[in-house]
């Protein structure tokens, strides 16, 4: 048998051969005389490469269920007695986030109740820019010239506007942010939009055995955990180690129409969602599992009708592990699109929000800011909710230069307005 490089050896001589035989350049010649070919080859073939290793990379960060053991000494409460310290390392009954304000000196509350008006006044700032919004509509209008233009993004379309795909690459699509950007953005449109390739395959993704429903109602238990949803309200509420290491529940709690990590949840389907919605004790359980994760992340609900959220007491030692623990942010990202499917689309707002003002404003959380601007803001369904986010985030974005989660033009019409008020107020 002749070794490998001889048979290589004569097989480039039989292509060779074949090319002079027929008239052609031989494959040197044809090299040497193509090198505008071979570089704009060369180009596209790298173009694709990075646009594969992008999205691979970035689930690589945040699915990744080999992430280090959480140390159980940053899991206490900020004010913390002998009998918090207990409840922290699980030993006792729960301590909701609510209780904690039972606890506080008067002085204390006061600054509770403080952070408690400037969500308030956060929230009517949000509903005069909508009502902008409407009146101004028109200049909203981006074309696909802009050099942050998406064409996965629809929150700058009007209602006569057809949601349009990208199609040519321009200069701004060599941004990393922007690249990075508009890879989420794929996603995050074919949410907002009902995952319109699903009713293709609604054979595939209807079942009759209903078991996001069953779990929601109490009526059979998660698979592997083998727990009912009042068990995790119950036994698993305040147990950080417990739900920082398993990577299996949460699409149980927050199930969507997407696959996730756990193999054994099943995807929702459209009979589910209708009847969860229907259902006030699938929907109240829903709030409760919601309940539970902002503990874990160290928010508090204020108000179950609005949504309003604010720090909790512990909130110091949850932002740590926010920051060390990134796979956090696709687990947010679910909860926020399962809110958006299943009957609380209100609380997305204030949850963005909120993430905002720690990340850009506060900056407590800045491991989590690209997948906020990515993936949190994205998932807001109502468009008029999403464009004051986005000018909040881009009011307050550090090297406006960078920020490419809005259109040139919208940004420009922002800074104007923002320098109106400027000089109004000297």
């Amino acid at each position: 048998m002749r070794p490998l490089p001889v048979l290589l050896c004569r097989l480039v001589e039989g292509i060779m051969a074949f090319f002079n035989d027929n008239g052609g350049y031989s494959v040197f010649e044809w090299f040497s005389r193509s090198p505008g070919i071979i570089w704009r080859c060369m180009r596209r073939l790298c173009s694709l490469i990075v646009n594969a290793l992008i999205p691979i990379r970035w689930r690589s960060n945040f699915e990744s269920p080999e992430e280090p053991e959480t140390n159980s000494e940053v899991n206490f409460p900020a004010i913390s007695s002998p009998k918090d310290v207990e409840q922290s390392r699980g030993i006792g009954p729960p301590k909701r986030a609510a209780d904690y304000n039972r606890d506080l000196t008067p002085k204390e509350r006061q600054g509770c109740d403080r952070s408690v008006g400037e969500s308030e006044e956060v929230v009517a700032q949000l509903t005069e820019d909508e009502d902008e919004s409407e009146e101004d509509g028109g200049e909203f209008r981006v074309d696909s010239s802009d050099e942050f233009y998406c064409g996965y993004d629809s929150t700058w379309e009007t209602e006569d506007q057809e949601p349009r795909c990208s199609g040519t690459r321009r200069p701004a699509a060599g941004h990393y942010k922007f690249r990075s950007f508009e890879n989420a953005a794929k996603d995050m449109q074919n949410y907002r939009h009902d995952y319109p390739s699903l009713s293709k395959m609604s054979s595939w993704n209807e079942s009759d055995d209903q078991p996001n429903l069953k779990f929601h109602l109490g009526l059979m238990p998660s698979v592997p955990d083998d727990a009912f949803i009042k068990d995790f309200h119950n036994d698993w509420y305040g147990d950080y180690n417990r739900l920082e290491s398993g990577h299996s529940y949460i699409q149980w709690l927050f199930p969507l129409q997407e696959p996730g990590v756990n193999y054994q949840a099943r995807t929702l389907t459209k009979d589910e969602i209708k009847d969860i919605c229907q259902s006030s004790l699938a929907l109240s359980n829903l709030l409760e599992s919601y309940k539970l994760m902002l503990d874990f992340y160290g928010i508090e609900l204020l108000n179950e009708q609005t949504g309003e959220l604010t720090r909790a007491l512990n909130w110091k030692a949850r932002f740590n592990n926010l920051n060390s623990h990134t796979h956090n942010n696709l687990r947010i990202t679910r909860i926020l699109k399962c809110l958006g499917t299943l009957g609380y689309p209100h609380y997305q707002t204030h949850l963005v929000h909120f993430f905002l003002e720690e990340t850009l404003v506060n900056r407590e959380l800045p491991q989590i800011k690209d997948s906020v601007l990515n993936y949190f803001v994205f998932a807001v369904l109502d468009k008029r909710h999403r464009r004051s986010l986005i000018k909040f985030a881009y009011l307050n974005y550090d090297g406006k230069d960078e920020f490419v989660w809005c259109p040139k033009k919208i940004q420009m019409m922002w800074s104007r307005e923002s320098a109106s008020l400027q000089k109004a107020y000297l």
